[in-house]
């Protein structure tokens, strides 16, 4: 799978999140402070891995910034792309299967490697839902996108 990561810190579990990715065999495209000389402003590093997922070149993309927060704001306000801060693998395994989300949010702060790793395993393991209700869901938030690029 090919995955965009970025990150506003070259911090060590940023670092770890690469490798761990490159490890289970994902394409990795490094973003903001990740890639020497790239922007490493969280607004603008997640856009970019999130405009990567939108646009084609990513399956899916993984942001991250101190808290995890401005990262998921940003990802989340490109056309296309469900972005979810999540915390522990409980909320990665419930963002794929019921949001469908396709841009995982991290937070720098509070992510140890023992806690990625549980949240990459949830996150890969878990696939978007088939029941009615959660893909009207998803359509709705799909709607909310389009209607957004047209105003």
């Amino acid at each position: 799978m090919r995955i965009s990561v970025s990150s506003d810190m070259d911090e060590p579990v940023a670092r770890s999140l690469v490798d761990e990715l490159r490890r289970r065999g994902h394409e990795v495209r490094e973003h903001g402070a990740l890639r020497p000389g790239a922007d490493p402003r969280w607004a603008v590093c997640s856009e970019a891995a999130a405009r990567d997922v939108a646009d084609g070149a990513a399956d899916q993309a993984v942001v991250c910034c101190w808290t995890g927060t401005g990262a998921s704001i940003a990802a989340n306000k490109v056309p296309g792309v469900r972005a979810a801060l999540c915390t522990d693998a409980g909320t990665a395994q419930g963002a794929r299967r019921w949001n469908d989300a396709n841009v995982l949010a991290l937070g720098l702060r509070l992510t140890s490697e023992p806690v990625l790793r549980e949240i990459l395993d949830a996150w890969f393991a878990a696939e978007p839902s088939e029941d009615p209700e959660d893909r009207c869901n998803v359509a709705r938030v799909d709607r909310l996108d389009a209607a957004r690029k047209d105003a």
